[in-house]
């Protein structure tokens, strides 16, 4: 099933045409829980491996024992909390028994547990430029593999940090059957739950972190008059009930799982990034993140999920499982000069 995003309240480059030129395409991933295959594009599903090829692992986290959560008791704990969620219980009644207690409780709370050996990287991201055919790959290669240590790394402001992978579907003849797994993660929100995939290409502008000072102003002298004049109506019953219209959550950087398109500054100011192997530009490549919308940017829900009205907890927004930092998004950018660069990385 495809998945539609709204057209914006109104085309931004009426009222501001400096931003035409900063316009991107950005190709919004649209997760959503299902049963992916080695040959589907996917978030959290098995990756096309070549048997021949060593899956990788941390080599700063290899050692016996290790803080964190077994990733098979967090997959029995949300299977728990799911069909408990679905089931009919009387006004007051408990969601769960004790004995389901537990078993939520084992996919959450940390313990140490043995590792053998490093642990072994997860599978977050797959996919094949036959779905998104503008995916950004070096020549001659249709298929990005984005995995994570499932730990997080001081030095990467405390998320997992990622290793790329980018390959030519053909070539795999001898796919690796079973991938080693980690015995344990460091969180169990650092386990992408399956989800296939609904690219659909959109337009964005910068958020206002990263406009020119004057720019930026008069955009937000904009947003408080259209505030001030929606607020009015509202006071005269003349509004229609539905939420202001703000450039940054309305017309700026679409949320969700997307590639490329503009960064998702939030809680800091835009600072220089640059490649750590050759001091190259960067650009965005993937945006990791929990949740596909929320209350403040409902207008990017898609058309196809606007009837669902069950817990926001439990909706497709979160599909995923999986939460970056506070609700954060990790933004991971590629050298211009060279894809065999390693990555860089950037929470907001």
């Amino acid at each position: 099933m495809t998945r539609t995003t709204p057209p914006r309240p109104l085309d931004i480059t009426d009222r501001f045409p400096e931003l035409a030129p900063l316009a991107r395409s950005a190709v919004r991933l649209h997760p959503r829980a299902g049963a992916p295959g080695v040959t589907d594009s996917s978030v959290g599903g098995p990756l096309l491996w070549p048997a021949a090829e060593p899956w990788p692992s941390c080599p700063e986290h290899a050692g016996p024992w290790h803080l964190g959560v077994a990733p098979d008791d967090v997959h029995a704990g949300r299977r728990v909390l799911r069909e408990a969620w679905a089931r009919p219980r009387a006004q007051g009644a408990e969601l769960l028994t004790a004995q389901e207690h537990a078993l939520v409780d084992l996919g959450t709370k940390e313990r140490r547990i043995t590792q053998d050996g490093p642990v072994p990287m997860v599978p977050v991201a797959q996919i094949y430029a036959a779905d998104v055919p503008d995916l950004p790959r070096p020549e001659g290669t249709d298929l990005l593999q984005v995995l994570w240590c499932p730990f997080d790394h001081p030095e990467d402001d405390y998320v997992p940090r990622v290793e790329l992978r980018w390959r030519t579907a053909a070539d795999v003849v001898e796919p690796l059957a079973a991938p080693p797994r980690p015995a344990v993660i460091g969180s169990d929100d650092y386990l992408p739950a399956p989800c296939v995939l609904h690219p659909e290409t959109v337009v964005e502008y910068p958020a206002p972190h990263e406009l020119p000072e004057e720019l930026a102003d008069r955009i937000r002298d904009w947003d408080e008059q259209f505030e001030e004049e929606e607020k009015e109506e509202k006071e005269e019953g003349e509004g229609d009930g539905e939420p202001g219209i703000c450039y940054q959550f309305d017309l700026a950087v679409a949320p969700g799982w997307k590639l490329g398109g503009h960064a998702p500054w939030s809680f800091s100011d835009p600072f220089p990034m640059a490649c750590a192997e050759c001091g190259s530009a960067v650009r965005p490549l993937i945006t990791i993140t929990g949740a596909e919308w929320d209350g403040g940017s409902l207008s990017w829900r898609p058309v196809e999920d606007a009837g669902y009205s069950g817990y926001h907890f439990l909706g497709p927004a979160l599909d995923t499982q999986i939460t970056i930092g506070r609700s954060y998004d990790l933004q991971v950018y590629v050298c211009e000069a060279s894809y065999e660069h390693p990555p860089v990385q950037n929470m907001q």
